[in-house]
């Protein structure tokens, strides 16, 4: 697929979910992984007895930001051997124009996201779109993100 061509399907979703994702579960284990990636060692998310005693969740939870680091695997834009377009060389995480974390993922917590092209605008050798990433909790009336993400793809 061309540039042009990736251009013009994208300016036709602008204002449409493209994707939702499958079902994760957030495991303890993965928890612990990113605490020990930051540093972030706080024990809301590292100490399971404490946190079912102190917390208000009775239950460890996930970073915020791991909560956001799921975008590019929870959109299948890091699955090798199959592009969001053909022909597609890179993808580029570019930044973030609005960030909340509106709701905590317990450990156990099942997610899945949900993306809706935002805009989308040719950038030198490709073209950059913003998503709207919506990460639910099964079960809960809140999302635990919602973020305006800007990607950058190249052809």
């Amino acid at each position: 697929m061309s540039l042009i061509a990736a251009l013009e399907t994208l300016r036709a979703q602008i204002g449409q979910e493209v994707h939702v994702s499958d079902w994760m579960t957030i495991e303890q284990s993965r928890i612990q992984a990113f605490a020990n990636a930051t540093d972030d060692q706080q024990w809301i998310h590292t100490d399971p007895a404490r946190a079912a005693v102190e917390s208000p969740w009775k239950s460890t939870i996930a970073h915020g930001y791991l909560s956001l680091s799921l975008y590019p695997c929870l959109r299948n834009l890091v699955e090798e051997g199959k592009p969001l377009f053909p022909g597609l060389r890179q993808v580029v995480n570019y930044g973030i124009n609005k960030l909340r974390f509106t709701n905590a993922v317990k450990c156990g917590a099942r997610v899945r996201g949900r993306f809706t092209v935002i805009a989308v605008e040719e950038v030198t050798g490709g073209l950059q779109f913003t998503e709207q990433y919506t990460l639910e909790i099964d079960g809960e009336k809140k999302p635990a993100v919602v973020a305006e993400i800007l990607m950058r793809v190249y052809f």
